[in-house]
């Protein structure tokens, strides 16, 4: 399923927004504000609570959902520094994080890292920024289309993480078109431009790459069932995703290897195209280099030279000269060097 589109905020917030999903098959409740201790009383034990962080500066509604989860110190310190994508189980709780990117401008990714923690009958997500991709979903749930509302919290945690996935692809897409623009500008005109974009193309394929290899095998673990806090009956789900990821590591590959291409391409278009300048220049000097032979015999100080006193003499040297330009001219064209 292809995301929603929606206005995303993607600088990071200093004012930290909070949101309770609450849901079972018969009910849905949703809440929103900044206030941790009202958001956590709305909690039910008997429906299904997605607790959505955006923003991660204030320690305090930091310190009280821990508190409030018995989430570990580890943990939270995963969640607030830049992390590897990873799954990593604890007693009580699934922690997951991965990277979710928006798009990507000029050759630049806009991302963030966001992070999840799954309970029995809960889930927790931690944003850097304000606003997502799953405004669409949100909705989905609201009106109790698919599976959602008849599904617990992992169903949740694989809809989340597939909504992040199926963006890849269009970051992708995007990275494919830019690599057909750099090639046409590399065969019409090779620029230092145009090697820097290559450049940088190169630098945020090694990002997604970092970020797609780490989730392969993060969600590796959890198709293999080693998590119990996935049901059996949803890791066809979660396989769904991982095929997914294994067919976007395999086109980040191929992407990798046709910058590799352009960047070899490019060299070669320059130096091409420096040769033909080096060629042009030194046409243009081997034909005047008789001529500056020419004018410097004549132009020597000497006082008994015949041809100085002949009535035509200046006429026959220019006459000279234009016969050795010309010739020199239709040589170089004969053997085809310029």
């Amino acid at each position: 399923m292809t995301p929603q589109q929606t206005s995303v905020n993607t600088s990071p917030t200093n004012c930290e927004i909070l949101e309770l999903i609450s849901y079972n098959r018969e009910q849905h409740d949703k809440y929103t504000g900044t206030s941790v201790d009202e958001i956590l009383s709305k909690i039910k034990s008997d429906r299904v609570n997605w607790i959505n962080v955006d923003g991660l500066n204030n320690q305090d509604i930091i310190e009280k959902i821990q508190g409030f989860f018995c989430l570990h110190s580890l943990l939270i310190d995963d969640v607030l520094s830049d992390q590897r994508p990873k799954a990593e189980e604890f007693d009580d709780y699934l922690f997951f994080t991965l990277k979710m990117l928006y798009r990507i401008d000029g050759t630049g990714i806009d991302y963030e890292q966001i992070s999840f923690v799954l309970g029995k009958n809960y889930l927790i997500s931690f944003q850097e920024k304000e606003g997502d991709w799953f405004d669409g979903f949100r909705e989905r749930i609201r009106l109790d289309q698919g599976r959602v509302r008849k599904k617990q919290a992992d169903y949740l945690l694989y809809r989340l993480i597939d909504i992040i996935v199926e963006n890849y692809y269009n970051v992708l897409d995007r990275i494919g078109d830019m690599i057909e623009e750099i090639e046409d500008t590399v065969y019409q005109n090779p620029s230092t431009r145009t090697f820097n974009r290559i450049q940088k193309l190169k630098k945020e394929l090694i990002y997604l790459r970092k970020a797609l290899f780490p989730l392969r095998d993060a969600l590796s673990k959890i198709v293999k069932g080693e998590s119990d806090f996935v049901k059996e009956e949803n890791l066809r789900f979660y396989s769904d995703v991982y095929e997914h990821v294994i067919h976007l590591t395999d086109s980040l590959d191929t992407y990798k290897d046709l910058v590799s291409s352009l960047m070899d391409i490019h060299i070669n278009a320059m130096n091409t195209k420096m040769n033909e300048v080096m060629k042009v220049l030194t046409v243009i000097s081997t034909i005047f280099i008789p001529l500056t032979f020419i004018v410097g015999v004549y132009g020597m100080n000497f006082k008994f030279m015949p041809e100085l006193d002949w009535q035509y003499g200046y006429y026959l040297v220019w006459g000279i000269m234009v016969l050795i330009v010309a010739g020199m001219i239709g040589f170089f064209r004969y053997k085809k060097w310029f």
